[in-house]
């Protein structure tokens, strides 16, 4: 069975009964995400439900030199989950406790498998929400170890910003907090960041809580052209103006979206807006952005105000991976992820549908364009090798002119196994540094090793 020992096995098995498995098909599950990356399952599974199982899991696999990865909701796409080592998947999803809400300090802490769906639900009837919205239900954990954001970046930041402070179990089976509640420190190192983004093993976190906004407005606005709706979008950022959410979704996306979730929208290039805050501050952030978008070649916005009108909307572009790549029958979903100076977002965008004009499979642009995040989502055959090698080529040269223009290999979905080829010529010689830090904390090299850093 792998690396996997029968003493081992042995052990796991009378520390957590049936909260540890060996089967096929559980083991299949915890071996891959969301998207196209090969699989590699683990050589058995365990389901943590506290933070002392987590760590007696990493002290048992550490003693026998196996490696551990964590499993939150299953939903990543750069290859995170893969056993690329074999070893044991530390699944983290029965660890979905809200342990505190403080109203007051607009905070709160939870155990890594809570969802932001499940948080948010929870925090409604406060008159609060976690604000990180990267379209899928993942966990909070999942999201913390990957760096995630999302739609409402533009105004409310990403997870490096919206985290206070972490419980990490380290490889050694150490436990460690990272910080308190405090809003700001100067007390030695932040270990908050160093492991916001590692793809380790977090779980519990301390989030930053937003109040529900007294006033939320959303509209669809179309264009021509991608170029224009870029430019509208990049006029808005350069204002400053407060918007809570600005999607791009070009016509192909739109097609995709109507057919895959009953909408009739027009099949144009359109830029999804949402605004937050007082009714007047939501008057005056509708006026502005209707004068820039009119400017800029958009046409009349339709309005999409009640509740369930706009939850509709936000769930098609949330869809949107799906969406592509349900136009295929068998397929599987590869989604770029750049990100690059917003006065770089329109050349990259026009060349990025220069790449696509001849692309033999579907696909579709979309992004966070109001901090210059934008994706192309393919649906490809993952058994087709001519196929996946032209986008890869098609990625290559997204991602490579990207950081050629001082931008990101991946904006919001993590390295994993994914985007390892690109982390030198993004950070150069800081690479090394990176290792040292990892050699530092896992000198073993079990915690979920493969990943992020090149061989």
């Amino acid at each position: 069975m792998g690396i996997l020992s029968a003493e081992l096995s042995g052990q796991l098995q009378a520390r957590f009964g049936d909260c540890f498995s060996t089967s096929q098909a559980l083991r299949e599950q915890h071996g891959r995400g969301e998207s196209h990356h090969t699989p590699a399952i683990p050589d058995a599974v365990v389901f943590a439900q506290s933070t002392d199982d987590v760590a007696e899991t990493v002290r048992l696999c550490a003693a026998a030199g196996v490696p551990v990865i964590a499993f939150g909701a299953g939903t990543s796409l750069e290859g995170h989950l893969t056993a690329v080592r074999g070893g044991v998947s530390i699944d983290l999803s029965q660890m979905s406790q809200i342990i505190r809400v403080s109203a007051e300090d607009l905070d709160c802490t939870v155990q890594a498998g809570v969802t932001r769906e499940q948080l948010n639900a929870h925090l409604r009837d406060q008159g609060l929400f976690f604000p990180i919205d990267p379209g899928a239900n993942a966990s909070i954990g999942g999201m913390a170890a990957t760096r995630a954001s999302g739609t409402n970046a533009v105004r409310y930041g990403t997870m490096r910003e919206n985290v206070l402070s972490l419980t990490v179990v380290l490889p050694t089976s150490q436990v460690i907090r990272t910080g308190g509640r405090a809003r700001k420190s100067s007390a030695g190192y932040d270990l908050t960041r160093l492991f916001v983004g590692s793809e380790g093993i977090i779980t519990e976190v301390t989030l930053r809580l937003q109040g529900v906004p007294e006033t939320i407005s959303a509209a669809l606005c179309s264009f021509e052209s991608v170029e224009q709706a870029v430019k509208a979008a990049i006029a808005i950022v350069q204002l400053a103006i407060p918007v809570a959410r600005m999607e791009l979704m070009d016509r192909g996306l739109i097609a995709a979206a109507n057919a895959y979730s009953g909408l009739s929208l027009k099949i144009e290039d359109t830029l999804a807006f949402e605004f937050h805050g007082s009714p007047a501050s939501v008057q005056e952030q509708v006026g502005l952005v209707a004068d820039i978008v009119k400017d800029h070649g958009g046409k009349d916005f339709e309005w999409a105000n009640a509740p369930e009108e706009r939850n509709r909307l936000w769930k098609a572009r949330h869809n949107a991976f799906y969406a592509v790549v349900s136009q295929r029958q068998n397929a599987k979903g590869w989604s770029s992820d750049v990100c690059v100076p917003v006065s770089e977002l329109s050349g990259c965008i026009l060349r990025t549908r220069a790449l696509l004009q001849d692309c033999s499979v579907p696909a579709a642009i979309l992004g966070h364009v109001g901090d210059g995040n934008y994706h192309v989502v393919f649906a490809v055959d993952p058994e087709n090798t001519s196929e996946l090698a032209e986008v890869a080529a098609i990625n290559k040269a997204m991602v490579e002119h990207a950081i050629s223009v001082g931008g990101t290999s991946t904006g919001e979905h993590g390295v994993g196994t994914g985007k390892i080829g690109y982390l030198r010529q993004e950070h150069g010689d800081a690479v090394e540094l990176m290792a040292l830090l990892k050699q530092a904390i896992d000198p073993q090299g079990i915690m979920n090793p493969g990943k992020i850093l090149p061989v």
